[in-house]
């Protein structure tokens, strides 16, 4: 009999795939998109408070440059999207940081990523 917690699992989370298929499972690009920016995004999260804090300290006045600081960020955020797009369009295969550092820079740069 399995136990309601794994019961809830199955419902939320559906059946396990075997390992010897999963290499053949593939991500729709609406759903790898968000999936995998999320490192990016999560990276930056905390900056804009961050700046704000530090504009906070320089005094009031400092608080007009705020509106350019939102604007950088979401000129950067804008340019890490659209590098994950061209990441997964140009590495259809999944890509990840040793396929494009081994194919962009060579098999020694690409070896310094498979040992993080």
């Amino acid at each position: 009999m399995a136990s309601p917690t794994s019961l809830l699992k199955r419902l939320l989370v559906g059946r396990p795939f075997r390992s010897d298929r999963l290499q053949h499972t593939l991500l729709p690009k609406r759903i790898a998109l968000p999936v995998f920016a999320s490192d990016a995004l999560s990276s930056v999260a905390y900056a804009p408070d961050e700046i704000l804090l530090t504009l906070s300290i320089a005094g009031a006045s400092a608080y007009f440059y705020s509106p350019w600081v939102a604007l950088a960020v979401v000129v950067v955020m804008l340019t890490v999207v659209a590098s994950y797009r061209q990441n997964v369009h140009a590495y259809p295969s999944g890509g990840g940081d040793y396929e494009v550092a081994t194919v962009n820079l060579g098999a020694k740069a690409g070896v310094g990523w498979r040992a993080r």
